[in-house]
């Protein structure tokens, strides 16, 4: 008997990490992370690919990569972003959330953790 596994909700989810630290430790706050999540959420929206079977656009709190950051993640790929302004955001949306496509240039090196 074969079984299907359920179709996502989402076709694809980009988790922005927004983490603030205190203590001076790297955190992707103090990369403007908030600015390129709303800027990815309303290029989205624009480019009609929000809500079900489509793009969730969704803040994060630490993903534990914080020397890469800032950093975004999109699923189920697992592909892991460094950006590093709206011009990036806009390749991401326009190339991995519209058509599948792995923006390499900004792929976080592998090694890269906290």
């Amino acid at each position: 008997m074969s079984h299907t596994p359920p179709s996502s909700y989402y076709q694809r989810h980009i988790f922005f990490c927004l983490n603030q630290r205190d203590n001076g430790e790297a955190c992707c706050a103090d990369h403007d992370a908030q600015a390129a999540f709303d800027h990815c959420k309303a290029r989205v929206k624009t480019e009609g690919l929000a809500g079900p079977g489509k793009v969730r656009v969704n803040k994060a709190g630490c993903l534990d990569r914080c020397a890469g950051g800032p950093i975004a993640v999109v699923y189920p790929e697992a592909v892991w972003y460094t950006y590093v302004d709206q011009s990036d955001i806009d390749e991401i949306v326009e190339s991995h959330l519209k058509n599948g496509q792995v923006v390499e240039r900004l792929l976080t090196p592998p090694d890269v953790g906290r």
